[in-house]
């Protein structure tokens, strides 16, 4: 087997595209994330918002 590049440098510069590379990663990565964190967050407040609301419509007798 044999390897593209001779060393991790040279793996993580990617012959001078590796900025580009390791940023559309990262912008990737991030976008990701968010679509999967976001709507969570989003589902908790809903929740705790409808909660309130039907203590409040509903009070203790």
């Amino acid at each position: 087997m044999t390897f593209q590049f001779n060393s991790l440098i040279d793996f993580l510069n990617m012959a001078g595209h590796g900025p580009y590379v390791w940023a559309s990663y990262a912008i990737t990565t991030i976008a990701l994330v968010t679509l999967v964190v976001y709507p969570l967050m989003q589902k908790k407040q809903i929740i705790a918002q409808i909660r309130r609301q039907q203590r409040i419509s509903n009070p203790p007798e």
